[in-house]
């Protein structure tokens, strides 16, 4: 009984600290080749995404992580470009191509976790690990160069610590209701800033952002609570970096907000 109460502690202690996590460099990816103008071809992902994303009323972009399982030519040109991707040593490149090659092919990537594992109704389903519903972010899912790597690794490894961007957490999606939305385009160097700052202004305007109950009482995303040390290591960090991205009412309505601050996230996967 004690060994058993000692695994359930361990699983509940390991969900409630999921999934916050201090971004931590690995070395290996540190390097750039500045002088290298030299673009990566992301056209297979956008004929992806051009036939597969969805937009919807709500507001959440949806994949038919279904219909792509079912044509087998399109599953093919996803793993082919991921293949490609895995292909390709990003160090070779600028920062700005790097930082687009990551963010693609961790959205990429999910996306084929995904349809790999369908049916499912959360991501959270997919794990190898002992954890319930502790979801596919830890396990090693892709080979760089011949580095192994997990999402995590490239979120929390590899792109918040070389970028220091806190709006990374608007381009990387993990497949879910409550994620900020799966971008219709793919990143560029050229395109990075405008499609950072437009899922920013996106997320923070709708309500799985930031959703105000009453002028006392508001829900944020879950978000702004796990990398809360990525938007000021405070909530009077967060609201700060909430107003900059704010419509006018909403920022309004922040920036003399004294009120109780709650924290909500939906699993539910973003298919149709």
């Amino acid at each position: 009984m004690k060994q058993l109460a000692l695994i359930l502690a361990c699983t509940f202690l390991a969900l409630a600290a999921f999934p916050a996590q201090k971004p931590e460099l690995i070395p290996y990816w540190a390097e750039s080749d500045e002088q290298n103008t030299a673009t990566i071809d992301h056209s297979d992902w956008q004929s992806i995404l051009n036939t597969y994303l969805k937009e919807h009323p709500s507001g959440v972009n949806r994949f038919d992580y279904a219909s792509l399982k079912a044509v087998p030519t399109d599953l093919k040109r996803l793993n082919t470009y991921l293949e490609k991707l895995q292909s390709t040593d990003p160090r070779d490149h600028a920062r700005a191509e790097q930082k687009a090659y990551w963010i693609n092919f961790y959205n990429a990537l999910t996306v084929k976790i995904v349809v790999d594992a369908y049916p499912v109704d959360s991501i959270k389903e997919i794990h190898e690990s002992w954890i319930p519903r502790s979801g596919p972010w830890g396990d090693v899912h892709a080979n760089v160069v011949g580095q192994d790597l997990t999402l995590d690794n490239i979120e929390h490894g590899i792109l918040r610590p070389i970028w220091k961007d806190e709006r990374i957490h608007y381009a990387v999606n993990c497949a879910s209701i409550g994620c900020p939305n799966l971008a219709k385009d793919v990143y560029t160097a050229a395109n990075l800033d405008s499609l950072l700052d437009e899922g920013a202004r996106a997320y923070v305007n709708h309500s799985r952002g930031v959703d105000v109950v009453d002028e006392d009482f508001i829900v944020l995303s879950s978000i702004y609570d796990w990398w809360v040390f990525d938007f000021g290591d405070s909530e009077e960090g967060v609201i700060v970096h909430l107003i900059k991205y704010a419509d006018e009412d909403l920022g309004d309505l922040l920036r003399n907000f004294r009120g109780a601050i709650d924290y909500e996230y939906d699993w539910d996967l973003n298919q149709p």
